[in-house]
């Protein structure tokens, strides 16, 4: 998730886990917990595009990291605020929560988190809700901005915080619940087009739970769809496209491809560049395919080979031109015009 959601769920959480005993300085201390993990990506400027892709949400959003972290952070924390006589064991609890929800809450999006780095280089996804979504974000943060405003002591206090994280724990129930009401659509769609499919992603779109895509594997490509629960049809219009492995061929047998396809989960297809090839990230998909014009993916990643036949790696990031009529569109769609 964003960073201000992460900042918001790691002070609510140090809130509840030591609010009561040390009021404010709970809510700061749990905010940076809430947003060491995000700090992996400081190493990104020494990290190739392969490196910096697979660095990211590894080991600093690993269980590990946070049974190791946790007590060495809860030590320090309690030695720089003897007065408060708070103990090493709260302290802990605060980072290790911390650092675990962060983790959980990010696995719940789309880019996979490494919870068992090191024993397993798997990202984690759930894609059950978009990277930023206002809807969880903004009653949550409210609820913990106003507590700050109360005494440690105060009831008002402790029950803003836990009303938070009710609403916000609420809303992901629901994403779970409306990701299996599309899934149901788009497997009813599936079976009754007679597209023979050996898995398939489905993803909420952009700052929402209601409009949903899916990305269906078939055995030579792809098939693309979308739905929105306020949709009157049921009828899902799939777009096909082929994963033109082949084009792979000259490339493989590289270390860096190999893991830049890992990351993808096998759900990529290639296209010829100018100079190599363009390897699309289907997990992302292409979030203006609903529009009669379509859009292009939201990743990309271009390879190409040097003349001594070492590979060159580039990321392409394409985002859709956002103005007003954009916005209308999405919001028409998103309610099923």
């Amino acid at each position: 998730m964003d960073s201000l959601t992460q900042i918001v769920l790691g002070a609510s959480v140090g809130e509840a886990v030591a609010g009561k005993k040390i009021g404010n300085k709970a809510l700061l201390w749990g905010a940076i917990a809430g947003t060491i993990p995000d700090l992996d990506v400081l190493a990104s400027p020494f990290l190739d595009m392969v490196g910096e892709l697979t660095f990211h949400r590894s080991v600093t959003h690993s269980f590990l990291f946070a049974i190791i972290m946790s007590p060495v952070l809860g030590w320090l924390l309690n030695r720089l605020y003897k007065k408060d006589n708070l103990g090493v064991l709260p302290w802990t609890l605060l980072f290790f929560f911390g650092f675990t929800t962060h983790a959980l809450l990010d696995a719940c999006t789309t880019w996979g988190t490494q919870l068992f780095w090191p024993f397993s280089t798997y990202g984690v996804a759930f894609y059950n809700i978009f990277v930023i979504d206002p809807l969880y974000t903004v009653p949550f943060m409210i609820c913990v901005a106003a507590a700050a405003f109360y005494n440690r002591s105060s009831r008002k206090r402790r029950i803003l915080n836990y009303t938070g994280i009710a609403i916000s724990s609420a809303y992901l129930l629901f994403s779970f619940g409306a990701k299996a009401a599309a899934n149901n659509v788009f497997e009813q769609n599936l079976q009754q087009q007679d597209i023979a499919y050996s898995s398939y992603i489905s993803k909420p779109t952009p700052l929402n739970t209601i409009f949903w895509s899916v990305t269906a594997e078939g055995e030579n490509g792809f098939y693309h769809g979308f739905y929105s629960l306020f949709d009157k049809s049921k009828t899902i219009n799939y777009s096909y496209e082929p994963q033109n492995k082949h084009l792979l061929q000259p490339y493989l047998g590289n270390p860096k491809l190999q893991r830049l396809l890992e990351i993808t989960k096998g759900y990529y297809t290639v296209v010829p560049a100018e100079n190599g090839i363009l390897i699309n990230d289907l997990r992302f998909g292409k979030f203006d395919d609903w529009r009669a014009e379509g859009g292009s993916y939201v990743f990309v990643y271009h390879v190409w080979k040097n003349p001594d036949g070492s590979l060159n790696f580039e990321e392409i990031n394409n985002r859709p031109d956002i103005d007003k009529d954009y916005f209308k569109d999405y919001w028409n769609r998103i309610k099923g015009i």
